[in-house]
Order: structure tokens, then C-alpha cells, then sequence
């Protein structure tokens, strides 16, 4: 097992990576934390392959447990779902020594993550992603949130888990089109950090899709540790936190235009990549190079490349991105692969240009 230990004093916590942790969950915790009062929160996708193993584990460990199973979709990421989970809080009778368990993708975790943080104003929760986006970034790091119609995440609140446990097994039963969509925010941490992880994405991208269990680690593993790097560094998204959002700012956009409906996270998240790097190139920042190794990687997963959106319709909703600051943008821009700075530099008139042309 691959442990990374995220350092952040009182807050401080470890990721647990490897196969077949699923059924050791309630093994590992009882040694870190008595046994408690447990809600856990899953989708109905989830609850229907793991649901049980994750319960039997924990209540073997004697954890008294209650299980909650949501609508899959990020359409399940709203204050009325967070609503209906504080309720089944009350009804289990959870208090500040209870413990709230996200077992799924993004979505869950993200929202249990929220419940966690407000209900009687912070219980501890684990995270237990098992999608490949959630496990190598929405897990980690603490930021928990719901969507709002006017912008994506809007409503949140930083607030660390107690633990993250990545079982790579569970990407077996990930549809491929999610497995390529979480694959983008490893492209990603090659592109801001990591020259060395993007090549062997490049090189490895055969063995990633057919999940070897040693390339879903290096990927994994190392995505984890620049993540941990990075918050240790900068908690709160005071300033080198913001490299994260590489990609996410256009890309949050998207999916505010289309309603969180049309686009995955990972796919509008790669446009934002791609527009990124152009604006870089349009102000010089950057070589050609830079964005055809992307373009190239982003086309061989078959992502699409078209938002089939109005750039002043994009532009209008940047305005609401909460990463503004003082009403500019912060734009995360690629120098080349493995290095990006932030820049509030790009003006109306760059973003008209390059988001009036075609990506490809």
C-alpha cells in the first residue's frame, strides 16, 4: 500500500492507495478513530457494487452505520440534497464525534464533504473516491461545495478529510468515457508541475486505459503528491493553490452554459486547457509545442473540442468566476510543459480572439 501523508498540522491526514481496500476500510479506521455513529453517503451506482462491502467492513470494525444512496449527477449537487442528508444527520443521531463517509465520485464526495463541514458546525469525514477524477483531485485538499444555477461550487467551504482511501480496483467498473474524462486532471498536474508525469502519460497512455494496476499507480500516486504539495503550501488558494485550476476556468464556464448537463467535469475542463494554452501563445508566453502535445494527447483520448457556445456568452459568465480578483481574471497559463504562472494580464480583446477560434 502507497501512503502520502498530507501535512497540514491539525489538519493533517493520510491518503491510502492500493487494490482491494474496500474491504480493509473498517481495519485501517478503527486504529485512527473509535467507533462512532456513521452515515454513509453513496449514489445508487455505487451502492449497488460497493454499498455492502463498504457497510460489512466498517460495521465488523463496530461502527454503527447508516447508509444513503443518491441520484447519480451533478444535478444531485444542491443545497436541497445537502437538506435531505443534514435530515438523515438528525436521524441517525449523528453528533461531533460521528463520522460521515463519501463513498463514490466527485459529486458525493463534494457534497457529503459540505454536510461535513456545516452540520453542527464540522463533524470529520472520509473520503473513499472511486472515480479516477475524484481520486487524484476532488478528494484531496478539502474543498467541499454545492452548485449554485449562477456557478459551479459556488456555496462551500474549505474543510480536510480525516482520511482518503483509493482502492484502484474500482475503476474496473468506471464506464470508459468517465475513466478518460479523470484522466484530463492528470494531464493537468503534468502540465503545471510535472514535466516527467505527462511524458509517461504519453508513453503509457495503452497500459492508464487498460488499467495496469502499475501505471494506475504512478499516475495516481504521483497526482496525489503534487496535490498535497501544493495545499500544504497554500491551504486556502491564497495564491499558488490557484495553479490547480488550470483548465477551470473556461471550463467552469462550459458547464455553467450547459446546466452541468452536456459536458463531464474532465471534458469542458479540457477546452479550458486548450483555450488556456492559446492565450499563453496569443501572448507569448508560450511555444506552438506547448499546445500540440496537449491537442495531440486530448484528440488520442477522443475528448471533444467544440463547446458549440457563444465566446461572449463565456466571457459574460467569467465574470462570475469566484477565482476574480478585484473583478480581473486569473488565468493559469502555461510556460511549458511542467512549469505555469498566474496572470490577471489577459484582456477582453485576447479572449474574443482565441475563443472566436476552433481548438483543433
Amino acid at each position: 500500500m502507497k501512503t502520502i501523508h498530507v501535512n497540514l498540522s491539525a489538519y493533517s491526514y493520510n491518503i491510502h492507495i492500493d487494490k482491494g481496500l474496500l474491504e480493509g476500510i473498517g481495519d485501517i479506521l478503527v486504529k485512527e478513530k473509535r467507533p462512532c455513529k456513521t452515515l454513509l453517503i453513496t449514489d445508487k451506482n455505487m451502492e449497488r457494487v460497493y454499498g455492502d462491502v463498504v457497510s460489512k467492513s466498517l460495521s465488523r470494525n463496530k461502527f454503527d452505520v447508516r447508509l444513503i444512496s443518491l441520484k447519480p449527477g451533478e444535478d444531485q449537487k444542491t443545497l436541497e440534497t445537502a437538506l435531505m442528508l443534514y435530515d438523515a444527520c438528525f436521524d441517525h443521531k449523528l453528533d461531533r464525534n460521528s463520522l460521515i463517509v463519501a463513498l463514490g465520485g466527485g459529486v458525493v464526495g463534494d457534497i457529503s464533504g459540505f454536510v461535513a463541514a456545516t452540520f453542527m458546525r464540522g463533524i470529520p469525514f472520509i473520503q473513499v473516491p472511486t472515480s479516477l477524477l475524484a481520486q487524484v483531485d476532488s478528494s484531496i485538499g478539502g474543498k467541499v461545495a454545492v452548485n449554485h444555477p449562477k456557478g459551479k461550487n459556488m456555496i462551500g467551504s474549505f474543510y480536510q478529510p480525516e482520511a482518503v482511501f483509493v482502492d484502484t480496483d474500482t475503476l474496473a467498473t468506471l464506464p470508459a468515457t468517465e475513466l478518460v474524462a479523470g484522466l484530463v486532471e492528470v494531464i493537468k498536474y503534468g502540465v503545471i508541475k510535472d514535466a516527467e508525469l505527462f511524458e509517461f502519460i504519453e508513453k503509457s497512455l495503452y497500459d492508464i486505459l487498460q488499467l495496469n494496476h502499475n501505471a494506475l499507480l504512478k499516475i495516481i500516486a504521483t497526482s496525489c503528491q503534487i496535490k498535497a504539495s501544493v495545499v500544504e503550501e497554500d491551504e486556502k488558494e491564497k495564491h499558488l493553490r490557484a495553479i490547480l485550476n488550470y483548465g477551470h476556468t473556461v471550463g467552469h464556464a462550459i458547464e455553467t452554459l450547459t446546466k452541468y448537463t452536456k459536458y463531464r467535469h474532465g471534458e469542458a475542463v479540457a477546452m479550458g486547457m486548450l483555450y488556456a494554452t492559446k492565450i499563453a501563445v496569443e501572448m507569448g508566453l508560450t511555444g506552438t509545442a506547448t499546445l500540440e502535445r496537449q491537442l495531440s494527447l486530448i484528440k488520442r483520448l477522443g475528448l471533444p473540442l467544440h463547446a458549440g457556445l457563444e465566446p461572449s456568452d463565456i466571457i459574460r459568465t467569467l465574470s462570475t468566476d469566484k477565482k476574480a480578483i478585484a473583478g480581473k481574471l486569473r488565468f493559469i497559463l502555461p510556460v511549458k510543459i511542467g512549469e505555469v504562472v498566474i496572470s490577471d494580464q489577459v484582456t477582453g480583446d485576447i479572449l474574443y480572439r482565441v475563443l472566436n477560434r476552433p481548438l483543433d
